[in-house]
């Protein structure tokens, strides 16, 4: 039985990250390299090792570099560090995950990061979930926009992700004026927004204006438009299909609220059209 690659897999991610997760990474490509696969990460199949290995990365690479991306100014202000503390309270991490969490996110704020080479590795690992690799991608748009501007510093650390990850200049724009509309949308309607959005009371101009740019179409798209774009969000977003993918279960409060939010606006959009 071949257990040396397992076993130095495990040490050399250990302390390369030194935490479990970069640990159980090591020992997925001991594995590999055990079974004679070497490194090739396109050659991934889908048992439950490949499902543990696409956690952990996921995990540990979103607190990362959302640290990196929280040091983009030159340090981290009290925006992003409550920004990520809200986001692992809404987790509900545990104790263990949560000091995992923030042992990431100070690993990422380190100017010695190597975020190139973290998004080379986490972008083969995740192979072609582009779903995945969207929705980490929206959380770094949220860190970088977590004090409600972006700076010049900041686009270009997220245009860097957008590129390590496949994304054009010009699909990163668009999803960041989709995630900045989501924001205010959320913001300005407050926890009552879904029944603003389908009760009585009509929607003011600008939670209309952001109800279209969350769905990534203006007022002048037709409505079997709207409602395509609409579905293909639901789609892309549902929680149960991206754990099937290799999100971390932990994570999957942040894909039912971004599905809520997409709902909301919908159904703002289809009462006010009526």
């Amino acid at each position: 039985m071949h257990i040396w690659g397992k076993v130095l897999g495990f040490l050399f991610g250990f302390m390369l990250s030194k935490n479990l997760f970069g640990a159980l990474i090591g020992l997925w490509l001991g594995h590999l390299f055990d079974r004679g696969r070497g490194f090739n990460f396109n050659g991934i199949a889908g048992g439950q090792e490949d499902e543990i290995s696409r956690q952990a990365a996921f995990f540990y690479t979103t607190f990362s570099v959302m640290g990196n991306v929280a040091k983009a100014k030159g340090q981290v202000t009290s925006h992003e560090i409550a920004f990520a503390s809200a986001y692992m309270n809404k987790l509900g991490l545990s104790s263990e995950l949560r000091q995992q969490a923030q042992d990431a996110f100070r690993e990422g704020k380190s100017s010695s990061f190597p975020l190139k080479d973290r998004l080379v590795k986490f972008k083969r690992l995740m192979g072609n979930r582009h779903d995945l690799l969207l929705m980490f991608l929206e959380i770094q748009i949220q860190v970088a926009f977590s004090d409600g501007e972006l700076d010049d510093a900041e686009r270009s650390v997220l245009h860097t992700i957008a590129k390590f990850l496949g994304y054009s200049k010009g699909e990163l724009d668009n999803l960041l004026e989709m995630i900045i509309a989501g924001a205010n949308f959320h913001q300005q309607a407050g926890h009552g927004y879904r029944q603003q959005g389908t009760g009585n009371a009509p929607a003011s101009g600008q939670q209309l204006a952001n109800a279209y740019k969350v769905l990534g179409v203006d007022k002048e798209t037709a409505m079997p438009v709207i409602k395509k774009a609409y579905k293909k969000l639901m789609s892309q977003h549902h929680p149960d299909k991206l754990i099937a993918k290799g999100l971390p279960p932990e994570m999957m409060e942040i894909a039912k609220q971004k599905t809520q939010d997409i709902q909301g606006a919908y159904d703002m959009i289809v009462k006010q059209t009526k």
